[in-house]
């Protein structure tokens, strides 16, 4: 059977012209799929791993489609849950359009908002941004929403995760209900489908691989290591032993470590790593990322702001350095590799309090990792980080049977005893300064009487 290619899309040669420049001529399977269903107007929802075309797979058919618009206002909005994938997604979008009058603005948060407005003063006709800035813009009436006939939600998932479900929700409200709404997930979650369910109607499904599918063309290994110090021993070995890691990219489970690993690895191999996560601006960010693209440095440190959605090329290595808490975020992170129908290599550092968490990987992907013999020649360093200590488990203070501290102690217990005094007659006249206007009046009168 022949093979589908672009021109088969009956793209606008406008398109077509662009994507050979970039030498992408034939469709990757989820973009195949989601052709027609994009085109017929109904609702979408695709599941497709990382790392499979995605963002193509909804830019085409909604470029093929589109239409210019006079009055300046949005008519596609594309919804992403990071900084990051604003700025890929953005600079996709303006490539495809060079040839094309459409004007594309992206637009976070962590930018002045006043700055921001001013660039829609040319009008909009493509609006790809974070969730709560597109909100905020259209709060302030720098944006209309009105208009949009397309609403593209990209890693849906990962946005219900990060809590951005009553902005989306907001967002709904500012849009006609009349639109075409498509939805891309990586994987189907109980968010995900109780939102299709309150807000989206009969989505046309398309699944690329059941959730939790690891692709293919990526090996899988893991070793067992006693801590964190012996795992920067085993790196330091690898990343010595084997040049083929020649673009690597390294996880950490949180910002802390990630800082502690680099500073590690900086010492062991000057200039050659950087380490990027929320804490680090925007262009300091950026600024890493397009190195790493560009191979001026071997490999970047991150934690999972870099697991999802981003599309570097040619990166030979993941290593989860720590085990992802949740499974699912396993496979986002080992997604950055083996892309393009390229091979690509996925290790994991295992310590045994980590080794519950590989078998719900290893369930959820109904596929064992492969463990390699801990290398003999690697030191094993017994120092633990601050993290790895036992923490002391802390006795509930109310179950604690205090001293009685002798008859001082009872005295005061009993000093400090409530009495029921009974109704108002009952209780001692209240001080002229503490008592209410109501019980003033009650004493006045009562001394009168007298």
């Amino acid at each position: 059977m022949e093979k589908l290619t672009f021109a088969d899309f009956e793209l606008p040669v406008k398109i077509l012209d662009v994507l050979a420049d970039l030498e992408l001529f034939e469709p990757t399977p989820i973009q195949e799929k989601s052709l027609k269903p994009i085109l017929s107007g109904r609702n979408v929802m695709g599941i497709a791993q990382t790392g499979t075309g995605k963002t193509l797979a909804y830019l085409l058919p909604v470029l093929k489609s589109w239409k210019y618009n006079k009055n300046g206002n949005p008519t596609v909005l594309i919804l992403v849950p990071t900084r990051e994938l604003v700025v890929q997604v953005t600079e996709i979008l303006e490539t495809l359009t060079e040839n094309i009058t459409a004007r594309v603005i992206g637009i976070y948060g962590g930018k002045n908002i006043n700055t921001q407005k001013l660039l829609f003063d040319g009008g909009c006709d493509i609006l790809v941004g974070t969730p709560g800035r597109v909100m905020d813009l259209a709060i302030d009436n720098a944006i209309s929403l009105k208009e949009v006939q397309k609403l593209i939600i990209d890693e849906f998932d990962e946005m219900l995760n990060l809590g951005f479900r009553p902005q989306l929700t907001h967002i709904f409200e500012m849009m006609k209900e009349k639109r075409q709404n498509i939805l891309f997930s990586a994987t189907m979650t109980e968010a995900v489908d109780e939102m299709l369910d309150e807000y989206f109607a009969s989505p046309v499904e398309i699944s690329l691989a059941k959730s939790g599918t690891p692709l293919e063309k990526i090996e899988q290994t893991a070793y067992k290591v006693e801590n964190f110090n012996t795992k920067i021993n085993l790196l330091e070995h690898l990343l010595k032993k084997d040049s083929d890691m020649s673009k690597v990219l390294i996880f950490n489970n949180n910002k802390k470590n990630a800082d502690l690993l680099f500073n590690k690895i900086d010492e062991l191999f000057p200039e050659q790593f950087d380490v990027i996560h929320s804490n680090k601006s925007q262009n300091y960010r950026l600024k890493a990322m397009k190195r790493f693209e560009n191979e001026e440095i071997r490999g970047l440190i991150t934690t999972d702001v870099m697991a999802r959605g981003l599309d570097i090329s040619d990166i030979t290595h993941v290593i989860n350095f720590e085990t992802p808490d949740v499974p699912e975020q396993y496979i986002h992170r080992i997604g950055r590799t083996g892309r393009a129908d390229k091979d690509g290599k996925a290790v994991t550092f295992v310590t045994k309090k980590e080794e519950p968490l590989i078998l719900d990987i290893e369930l959820l992907m109904d596929k064992e990792l492969k463990f390699i013999d801990f290398p003999e020649e690697v030191k094993i360093n017994p120092k633990k980080i601050a993290s790895e200590e036992e923490q002391i488990a802390m006795k509930n203070p109310a179950q604690v049977k205090l001293n009685d501290g002798g008859g001082a102690f009872h005295e005061k217990k009993a000093k400090n005893t409530k009495e029921n005094w009974g109704g108002p007659s009952k209780r001692k006249a209240p001080k002229k300064f503490g008592a209410n206007r109501a019980q003033q009046k009650a004493i006045s009168k009562s001394k009168r009487k007298k």
